[in-house]
């Protein structure tokens, strides 16, 4: 792994109540945040993600544990060592944040004015941010006049202005259409390629994850329960939280009319078992199933499937029927050449 630019050690979060226990919102989180990396930071309403994004900046600090940005403490900076460390983090929010009173343009040089730069040095800043997120045309437009991935695309610029060398994503697609999303998530692959910025984006949706992650850290009730790079975690999920998440996202969900015929064991001498073969790694693309059927005549019955990339690496999810009396050898054969397989049930 590369050297983290992000280190969470030992991080606790509580929240104290009167008259009762202390709600505790993250427990004991470690996770290192690679140079360079887009990292998302994926889990339910609650989970919190977003108490753990906002410690990279100090607008939470841990209850116990060391939040390490860039080689500085968080959590034990000075007011004055935050404000520096704030200026190394931009943040891009869900609903934009942009002041309606201001211009795309007037947006954008707003953090450089709350950092005391001249104007002289504003102005072309400002410029090259501006045409780097293609929103030339737009620079005197208000926010009103704009749609959701411009303005979007206005909150990146801003988030930008400082020349962060972090970059945190709050949610930032869950407000726009698939088309936007799409789009805003190509703008951050090509900052983070352009640029070298680390990013740390927070989602519920593991679809943006598959898109732009290089690692992915999954938590649950304040925990982080499985982390790695996404490729890794996607292929062989190891919590059931992660793989809740996986499901119609790597996958394939078993057709309606197989899953209500499923019984947990074979049902007679023609029962097939219903197997999900997921493909990774340099066989991902290789015509196993058909060498199965070839050299060992195990008739398949493709029930549904998908071939999809996952960070720029072929991935590959079948759910198939296999002869039950067959089973043992055929799993035998997937898995010496590097196939996944999971038994999910039988049909007669």
């Amino acid at each position: 792994m590369s050297e983290a630019a992000i280190s969470f050690q030992r991080v606790t979060r509580r929240y104290p109540q009167k008259g009762g226990s202390d709600v505790v919102a993250l427990h004991d989180i470690d996770l290192e945040v690679p140079q360079g990396a887009v990292t998302g930071i994926i889990g339910r309403s609650g989970a919190g993600k977003s108490t753990l994004l906002r410690m990279v900046n100090g607008l939470e600090r841990p209850s116990s544990g060391q939040v390490i940005v860039n080689g500085h403490d968080v959590g034990a900076a000075s007011d004055s060592a935050l404000r520096r460390v704030r200026r190394e983090v931009g943040m891009i929010f869900q609903h934009f944040n942009l002041l309606a009173s201001r211009t795309v343009a007037e947006n954008i040089a707003l953090p450089l004015e709350i950092a005391g730069e001249a104007p002289a040095k504003i102005a072309p800043r400002v410029a090259e941010l501006i045409e780097r997120v293609g929103l030339t045309a737009q620079a005197k437009r208000y926010p009103a006049e704009l749609s959701g991935g411009q303005k979007q695309r206005v909150g990146i610029a801003r988030a930008l202005a400082t020349e962060p060398r972090v970059l945190l994503s709050d949610e930032a697609t869950s407000a726009l259409d698939p088309d936007t999303t799409r789009q805003v998530l190509e703008l951050l692959q090509t900052i983070n390629r352009d640029l070298g910025l680390t990013i740390l984006l927070i989602t519920h949706e593991m679809a943006v994850v598959r898109d732009i992650c290089s690692h992915v850290a999954v938590i649950e009730a304040g925990r982080i329960v499985e982390a790695g790079e996404t490729y890794a975690v996607f292929s062989r999920p190891q919590h059931p939280t992660t793989r809740s998440f996986l499901k119609g996202v790597t996958g394939v969900a078993i057709p309606h009319f197989v899953a209500t015929m499923m019984t947990p064991t074979p049902q007679g001498p023609e029962a097939q078992a219903v197997v999900q073969v997921t493909f990774t790694g340099r066989h991902a693309t290789d015509p196993m199933l058909a060498r199965l059927t070839a050299e060992h005549g195990v008739s398949v019955n493709i029930l549904a499937g998908a071939i999809e990339e996952i960070g720029e690496q072929p991935f590959g999810s079948l759910i198939v029927g296999l002869p039950a009396a067959r089973l043992a050898g055929s799993k035998a054969f997937l898995e010496e050449h590097g196939l996944l397989t999971e038994v999910l049930g039988y049909v007669g």
